[in-house]
C-alpha cells in the first residue's frame, strides 16, 4: 500500500486524471490526501469534486482557502470573484451534496509521520496541538451554525496566536494559519499580503517554516498553496503547490519508509493572473 500526496488541484481534473494513472493509483490498495484548493481557476472543478467524492475512503481531501471561499459564495457570505470558475458547482443538481460533503473534510492530517496541511503551522503550535486546533474548526464547519462561522471567518485579526483567545478570534487565527500563512515574524504575527517567493518577505518577517525555534521543528510537515515558493529542499518539508493552474505541474509525493518520490504532470489549463 502506497501514501501519496497531491498538491494544489484547483479545478485541473484532467491533469489530476493524468497524474492518477501516472502513478497506477489503486483505490483498494491506496491511500491519497489532496492538499487543499480542490475548486476554482480550473475549468473543472465539479468533476474534482465529484471524482473525489467517489474515492471517499481511499481519498482524503484537505480544505483550502479556494474550498473555504467556495462555501462562502454559495451561503451567499461573499460575491463571486471574476477569475472564480465556479458555476459548474453551484449550479449542478447534486449542489447541495458536494457542498455538504465539501464542509466535512478535515483541516490537518497526520500520516506515515507527516503533518499535513494546506498552508502552514504557526511558530508556538507543534504537530499534537494543530490537529487538535484543526479539530476545534472542523468541528465548527460540520456544526448547525456552520453559517455564523462563515459569515465571521474573513479579516486579518488578529493576526497572532494566544491560548488566551476564544470564541470568532480564535477561529479566524486558527483558519489563517492553516488556509493563508505564508510569511509571519518570529514571534508568529502574520502577514498576508506578500504571494510571491520566500526571496521576498517583507522586512521582519519570514516564510513560516524558517522561524528560529518553532515548536513544530523536526516535524515533517506537507503543505501545499504556494506556488511561488519553488523548490525547498528539505528532508522535513514537501512544498507541493507546483502552480499546476498557473502553467505548472500537478505533483504527487509518494511517500516511503525512507523516501519521497515526486511524480508530475504538466498541466494543459493554465490560467492568468497569478495565485491567491
Amino acid at each position: 500500500m502506497a501514501l501519496y500526496l497531491i498538491g494544489d488541484v484547483q479545478g485541473c481534473d484532467e491533469a489530476l486524471g493524468r497524474l492518477l494513472v501516472e502513478i497506477a493509483f489503486s483505490p483498494s490498495r491506496d491511500t491519497l490526501v489532496l492538499l487543499g484548493d480542490l475548486v476554482n481557476r480550473g475549468p473543472q472543478s465539479l468533476a474534482v469534486l465529484r471524482r473525489m467524492m467517489a474515492l471517499d475512503g481511499a481519498a482524503h481531501c484537505l480544505l483550502g482557502n479556494h474550498d473555504l471561499h467556495l462555501l462562502a459564495v454559495a451561503h451567499g457570505v461573499r460575491k463571486p470573484h471574476r477569475s472564480d470558475t465556479l458555476d459548474d458547482i453551484l449550479q449542478a443538481p447534486d449542489r447541495n451534496i458536494l457542498l455538504d460533503w465539501l464542509r466535512r473534510r478535515p483541516m490537518a492530517l497526520q500520516m506515515q509521520g507527516w503533518l499535513m496541511v494546506h498552508a502552514g503551522v504557526l511558530p508556538q503550535w507543534d504537530a499534537a496541538q494543530t490537529l487538535v486546533l484543526a479539530h476545534e474548526l472542523e468541528s465548527e464547519l460540520r456544526g448547525p451554525e456552520w453559517g455564523v462561522f462563515l459569515h465571521n471567518m474573513y479579516g486579518n485579526r488578529p493576526d497572532q496566536w494566544s491560548d488566551g483567545l476564544r470564541g470568532l478570534d480564535r477561529l479566524r487565527v486558527i483558519v489563517n494559519a492553516l488556509t493563508r500563512l505564508r510569511f509571519c515574524s518570529a514571534d508568529g504575527v502574520m502577514e498576508f499580503e506578500t504571494k510571491d517567493s520566500a526571496a521576498s518577505a517583507p522586512e521582519g518577517f519570514m516564510p513560516w517554516f524558517e522561524v528560529p525555534g518553532r515548536r513544530s521543528e523536526g516535524e515533517r510537515i506537507a503543505f501545499g498553496h504556494w506556488s511561488t515558493l519553488r523548490d525547498v529542499h528539505r528532508s522535513d518539508l514537501l512544498a507541493l503547490d507546483t502552480g499546476c493552474v498557473w502553467g505548472g505541474c500537478l505533483t504527487a509525493a509518494r511517500i516511503g519508509t525512507d523516501s519521497v518520490e515526486h511524480i508530475h504532470v504538466r498541466c494543459e489549463q493554465a490560467q492568468k493572473p497569478g495565485p491567491a
